[in-house]
């Protein structure tokens, strides 16, 4: 699942991944994808940072409080990784966890398959 504030990177995901056999779901903003995550429990979770209603922080620090959504996974995408210092220490502790904007569909699919991939704990 994808949660971003603008529809065409939500289209553009969902082509993608689609495209590679993967479900999708988008949810616009800060506040529905909290909304969405907690009803659906998806798989992963592609996260816009920079959203109006709710930074994506504050989504991923949710996320990570509730405990029925602390183990999803998720990915960071976004276009800040440059200027921001929590993006450019999770990309040295985690990049799989990390796509920049703007990025190829190889980029956003080798994320999401190495994210998939690793065990649970």
């Amino acid at each position: 699942m994808c949660i971003e504030d603008e529809n065409d990177m939500i289209e553009l995901m969902s082509l993608i991944v689609a495209r590679e056999g993967f479900e999708f779901t988008g949810a616009k903003g800060g506040l529905n994808g909290m909304e969405t995550v907690k009803r659906i429990k998806p798989d992963v979770v592609l996260l816009d940072l920079m959203m109006p209603d709710v930074d994506g922080w504050e989504v991923y620090d949710h996320l990570r409080a509730d405990p029925e959504t602390r183990d999803i996974p998720i990915i960071i995408v976004t276009a800040r990784g440059q200027q921001d210092q929590r993006v450019l220490e999770m990309r040295a502790a985690h990049a799989e966890n990390l796509v920049i904007k703007p990025f190829g569909p190889a980029d956003l699919i080798s994320a999401m398959e190495r994210t998939l991939s690793k065990p649970t704990s």
